[in-house]
């Protein structure tokens, strides 16, 4: 029996025996967000590719670029980067689209400026390569050019901002706004980061502390910038936007912690106060005392219920992490435990306040020494407003805990049934 072989195309055979060269998937990505970067561009791309040849780690560079009307893009595709064009405008949107368009592994990211040098990478791989998800440079501890950072960012801006970062959430790097920093690109990915501003650098630290992934921090420098033009950082402005986010993600230290603070010496002092007046040293503490102490506690209260809402609601968004507390924090603040405790405290004070007016009518209705009069009546509205303040707190929380709508469950199917043939 004879196989028919099907004929060969010689040519065909001749390009398929040639070599080929088999371009090797990128480990490392390098992302540099640029807007009007032309005379520094081509050299931080030139030093990224230095490193990635002397590493042997395949790698990619990526310029995200910003708007540059200065031909940085041309010059960024002439030294070998890609260059992907991002629209929405700002320093953390820019990093955004670069990271999407990655498609190493890894992710080091750092200015177009010239100020950081990215032929110093292996600190931050070697970190990577053992396990870190976020690896943070540390310019005050690698060393800062003169005439590098301005002095209010070097003495007040970074260390202070950086103090509150740790102050605020669980991690102990020493400088949160270094530009130069490298990470898991899908660990990163996944934590949601939405600013797009200057502002990203401090999200992204907040928001892996609050997510535990592993953050170290390594040396790295700082030289002066080689741009001829001043810098997009604006100090004032972007260090109000770092500080409000910092604070805006940790309800537990902005509203929690002052308000039981409030809550518990404004409570104390009203019940000392209630009794009577008391002197301390020469000074006289009575019914005036007592009307501020009040307030204290209702507003210490009012930061107090903010503070658990606010944490459901950034729970329910994906902007907070669940957390063990939190679950126990929602098996405690039930609406039903809360209506409880709204009506127990407008009880209490309704109560006071009754026997208040049934005491003004046993002198018919006539002036009361405001001494003791309004020790009963403060502690009435406070006890009053405290309730109310719980009940409608309850209903809001237990809102914001409701279960998320179905798709489409909020349209009624209104359109008319067609009964089946038979039917």
């Amino acid at each position: 029996m004879r196989i028919a072989v099907p004929s060969v195309d010689p040519s065909a055979h001749v390009a398929s025996s040639a070599p080929r060269t088999v371009v090797p998937p990128p480990v490392l990505s390098v992302v540099m967000p640029c807007l009007n970067e032309a005379l520094t561009v081509a050299a931080c791309i030139a030093r990224a590719r230095a490193f990635m040849a002397r590493s042997g780690l395949p790698g990619e560079v990526i310029v995200a670029d910003n708007g540059s009307t200065d031909g940085s893009p041309e010059l960024a595709i002439a030294a070998g980067a890609r260059v992907v064009h991002v629209a929405e405008r700002g320093y953390g949107a820019a990093i955004a689209g670069g990271l999407r368009a990655a498609r190493g592994r890894w992710v080091v990211m750092g200015d177009a400026d010239d100020s950081y040098d990215f032929e110093r990478l292996d600190g931050f791989v070697e970190r990577l390569q053992a396990g870190a998800h976020l690896v943070m440079g540390n310019r005050f501890a690698g060393g800062i050019e003169p005439g590098a950072m301005p002095r209010l960012h070097r003495w007040l801006g970074n260390p202070v901002l950086s103090f509150i970062g740790r102050m605020l959430f669980p991690t102990d790097i020493g400088d949160f706004h270094c530009g130069l920093r490298a990470f898991d690109r899908e660990a990163v990915l996944a934590l949601g980061l939405t600013s797009p501003g200057m502002e990203f650098a401090s999200e992204m630290v907040m928001r892996a502390s609050l997510a535990g992934l592993r953050i170290e921090e390594v040396p790295t420098t700082l030289a002066r910038d080689g741009r001829d033009r001043p810098p997009h950082l604006r100090s004032w402005r972007d260090g109000w936007r770092h500080l409000r986010l910092l604070l805006m993600f940790s309800p537990r230290w902005l509203l929690l912690y002052p308000g039981l603070a409030l809550l518990a010496v404004g409570s104390l002092a009203s019940l000392v106060l209630t009794v009577g007046p008391v002197r301390i040293g020469g000074v006289g503490l009575d019914i005036h005392t007592l009307l501020y102490t009040a307030t204290a506690s209702i507003l210490g209260l009012q930061l107090t219920l903010l503070a658990v809402i606010t944490k459901a609601v950034g729970v329910a968004a994906g902007h907070l992490p669940r957390g063990p507390g939190y679950a126990a924090m929602m098996r405690v603040f039930t609406l039903e435990r809360g209506l409880l405790a709204g009506l127990a405290l407008m009880g209490l004070g309704f109560g006071a306040a009754v026997m208040s007016v049934l005491e003004w009518t046993q002198v018919g209705l006539a002036g009361l020494d405001p001494s003791r009069t309004m020790r009963a009546a403060i502690p009435a509205a406070t006890l009053m407003l405290a309730g109310a303040e719980c009940l409608a707190a309850s209903f809001v929380l237990s809102f914001v805990n409701q279960p998320r709508a179905l798709p489409h469950a909020s349209t009624l199917d209104t359109a008319p049934r067609v009964r089946a043939a038979g039917g």
